[in-house]
């Protein structure tokens, strides 16, 4: 079966961001495959076809790529939205913790990459969606891990995007803030707490709570996915919501204010 229609494979689509994105997509034109790591069980979504993609997996990715392609003749957009925070102060985390995070933060996203970037050089044409952070751009104590990851996307996709450009194929970034999301409650917590944390960790996940149940609607960075697929001349970048402003104050203000702010917002002895 082919389709007239342009494909968009969405990763961890089953909720959150994952699911108002490849509902958007359906609006938008796309026929949307979504991702997880069990179908089982998931509500339907209206125009979305689900299937068992394990990002941690090579076999699971070539799998679950190989059926899209034999199924629908084609992938012309893929968005790497599967992913997973994590919290506690950075020694606080074994490296066994924060290979999790990679593995799925940073590796299911080259993965991913590599499974569809010879499908869309053949095809003359597609996007890659990478689904980064404010945190990919500045510091966030107490989630240095979660942090490392979404800077490793960053360069990542930038990089990429320079290697596939001539063949028209474009790597690009959409980078939420906050967002009302589970996002907190499927984190990965710190597996070797130390006492010498214990409060700056506590004040930590009480600003992590207020700032997500007041965070941006999901919908907002599902516009800004549907813009990244369908742009005729896209950005490198779509910042939703803060996460604009916040850059732009990155850039422009002077390092010892952010640093102050940075150490403020999260109530750290300034």
């Amino acid at each position: 079966m082919t389709t007239n229609r342009p494909v968009a494979l969405v990763t961890g689509g089953a909720t959150g961001i994952g699911k108002t994105a490849a509902a958007a997509l359906v609006q938008a034109g796309f026929e949307v495959i979504g991702t997880s790591r069990t179908t089982t069980q998931l509500a339907p979504v209206k125009g979305v076809t689900f299937l068992d993609l394990d990002v941690t997996s090579d076999d699971s990715v070539t799998a679950a790529v190989g059926q899209v392609i034999q199924r629908f003749g084609r992938i012309d957009v893929l968005v790497n939205n599967a992913g997973i925070g994590s919290a506690g102060a950075a020694e606080e985390n074994s490296i066994t913790a924060a290979q999790t995070v990679f593995d799925i933060n940073v590796f299911g996203v080259i993965r991913m990459t590599n499974a569809v970037l010879p499908h869309m050089r053949a095809q003359g044409s597609g996007r890659i969606i990478n689904i980064s952070s404010l945190l990919g751009l500045i510091p966030q104590p107490y989630m240095a891990i979660y942090v490392a990851s979404k800077h490793a996307v960053e360069g990542y996709s930038e990089s990429v995007d320079h290697e596939v450009r001539e063949y028209g194929v474009r790597a690009l970034l959409v980078e939420p803030a906050y967002t009302n999301t589970a996002f907190e409650a499927n984190s990965v917590r710190a597996d070797m707490p130390l006492q010498v944390y214990a409060k700056q960790r506590e004040v930590f996940e009480q600003y992590m709570v207020d700032q997500i149940k007041g965070g941006d609607d999901p919908a907002l960075v599902a516009k800004a996915i549907v813009a990244a697929s369908t742009d005729s001349k896209p950005k490198m970048r779509y910042p939703v919501g803060m996460a604009g402003r916040v850059s732009i104050m990155r850039r422009l203000v002077p390092s010892r204010i952010f640093d102050r702010q940075v150490r403020k917002l999260n109530r750290l002895p300034v």
